[in-house]
């Protein structure tokens, strides 16, 4: 397994993967194409297996109003075939450790019984606009104290 940077020559294959990896739902395929074809400033990574994408993170800029104030990690995908063997956490791992993540306040809105074992914690302050009461809105280095409104790229609507 094999861990790379987003290329053209991959994008077929991120769709593709993110449609199986939620089936019944083109939202998080057709989100990835919108920031692609928006231009969206984004960290993106895939995990590739006898030439096969077999797993997804992407990285977007989190907003407090028109300032950056860390990245929202969404969407994670992983292909049917290989989730419940690592593949997810092996790739989150090394997202973390890259350097545009690394020092970022990060947030995520997902499982906290999964996020919580990679450092995430319960986020209640920034408020979520999609997690009513917080209840799976998690973070990592996050220092805000005032309320607001976390934003998100116009793609995520």
């Amino acid at each position: 397994m094999k861990i790379r940077k987003v290329t053209e020559e991959n994008l077929a294959k991120v769709y593709a993967l993110l449609r199986s990896a939620f089936p019944g739902s083109n939202y998080e395929a057709e989100l990835v194409r919108k920031f692609h074809e928006q231009g969206t400033p984004m960290h993106e990574w895939i995990c590739i297996h006898t030439n096969k994408v077999i797993a997804y993170i992407a990285f977007s800029n989190a907003y407090q109003g028109d300032e950056i104030c860390g990245l929202h990690l969404a969407p994670m995908a992983v292909a049917p075939d290989f989730q419940k063997q690592g593949v997810g956490s092996e790739l989150l791992r090394f997202a973390l450790r890259q350097e545009p993540i690394r020092s970022q306040p990060l947030f995520v809105l997902g499982e906290p019984r999964y996020y919580s074992k990679f450092g995430f914690e319960p986020c209640p302050l920034p408020i979520c606009p999609f997690d009513k009461n917080n209840a799976h809105f998690l973070s990592m280095r996050n220092q805000a104290t005032n309320n607001f409104t976390v934003g998100y790229e116009p793609e995520f609507t």
